[in-house]
């Protein structure tokens, strides 16, 4: 189960240094650990900061591409370093991002190999503009959502969906040739089993997970759209008769084992998996009504924007550290009013903003940082 952390603690970035990190160039400098705000014109590297923040919890992009455009033009590689503080203690992580061939990672001198030895050296919370698909987009994106932040709380999440991706690529693959013989039908078994071990173990994840989320978006939404329209949610799986909740984790593994059963004949004459949790929604309405379809535009911001820092005090309460909250143009996703109730709820902790407008009159921001053509330098208001 995901228990509340008894321990209270506080990770940032301390320094960090960047070169030819997309544009970025030269960057050499000390990140304050209240609210940031990067302005400057669009395509000088604002985001691209952000990105390199991102990268050091993730060990990838948070805008969805691999890692050879990070990488400069021109250049054969990029240098990431940052010194990360966790209350007291520092740690030193290093990546040497290569445009081509392997990278190279380092925490604490010594070689990281796999992103999730990263777990735990620092996480964090992105609002994008593409957040807007968090809740207009299809199924797969609320998905992700929701596996980032289990990746977030306990590793055996990330193994977990690591698993499940592995055993749902080979069953496809078997689906795909044929399942003509006792050989195969045996082989399709031993994967059915294997698929059902590592769904569970996920889809009970992401029901306690959403079991916490829940009160916590309609919270935040409220804060944010202050207009007293209650957000509600329901995870919904196709082998599954009704939409799943806490109550139900001890029969997800028979639930799988029984649509797998009864769905055979069609996943051996479609060629591809149709049960599990690659099919699952997560749906959100506002105020009984579908939020995909029905909400405003400017209730979709509000709500994508509430899903974050919802996901953000999650995160915080079970894991007892706060998520640095890395916020890209902001501003100019949502209406003044919006805007204002961001600022006013904006959670303590190092946040980073980003803006290619003027810096709104009530951002009190403990640091000014100008970015232009990828250079970094302190700025007044």
């Amino acid at each position: 189960m995901l228990t509340e952390s008894a321990t209270r603690s506080i990770t940032r970035v301390g320094h960090l240094w960047l070169d030819n990190f997309r544009c970025l160039q030269g960057v050499d400098l000390d990140l304050d650990p209240g609210l940031t705000v990067m302005f400057g014109a669009n395509g000088q590297g604002k985001t691209s900061m952000l990105e390199a923040i991102a990268w050091i919890a993730r060990a990838q992009s948070f805008r969805g591409v691999n890692d050879a455009p990070l990488v400069r033009r021109d250049c054969d590689h990029a240098i990431l370093r940052a010194e990360i503080m966790h209350d007291d203690r520092l740690q030193l992580f290093e990546a040497e991002l290569r445009a081509a061939g392997r990278n190279r990672v380092l925490c604490n001198k010594r070689p990281v190999t796999r992103s999730r030895d990263l777990h735990g050296l620092l996480r964090i919370a992105v609002f994008a503009p593409d957040d807007l698909e968090l809740v207009k987009g299809g199924p797969g994106t609320r998905r992700v959502y929701l596996d980032e932040l289990l990746a977030m709380l306990a590793v055996r999440y990330e193994a977990a969906r690591s698993d499940f991706e592995r055993v749902l690529k080979q069953r496809n693959a078997l689906l795909r040739r044929g399942v003509r013989d006792q050989s195969a039908i045996a082989t399709l078994d031993v994967l059915d089993e294997q698929l059902v071990v590592a769904a569970g173990e996920l889809v009970r994840g992401r029901l306690q997970l959403v079991d916490r989320l829940g009160p916590a978006v309609n919270a935040a939404y409220a804060a944010l759209a202050e207009d007293g329209r209650p957000v509600a949610e329901s995870y919904e799986s196709q082998w599954a008769p009704e939409p799943l909740g806490l109550a139900d984790t001890a029969e997800i593994d028979e639930l799988l084992r029984t649509a797998l059963g009864q769905h055979r004949r069609a996943e051996i004459e479609r060629g591809v998996t149709l049960v599990g949790p690659h099919r699952d929604d997560w749906k959100l309405t506002i105020e009984g009504l579908d939020a995909r379809t029905q909400a405003s535009q400017g209730e979709q911001r509000s709500l994508a924007l509430a899903l974050r820092l919802a996901g953000r005090g999650v995160v915080q309460d079970l894991t007892g550290t706060p998520p640095v909250l890395l916020l890209d143009d902001v501003f100019s996703e949502l209406d003044s009013r919006r805007s204002s109730a961001l600022i006013r709820n904006l959670p303590p902790g190092q946040t980073l903003l980003t803006t290619a407008g003027t810096i709104p009159p009530d951002v009190k921001a403990d640091q000014v940082l100008r970015i232009n053509a990828g250079r970094v330098e302190p700025a007044g208001r």
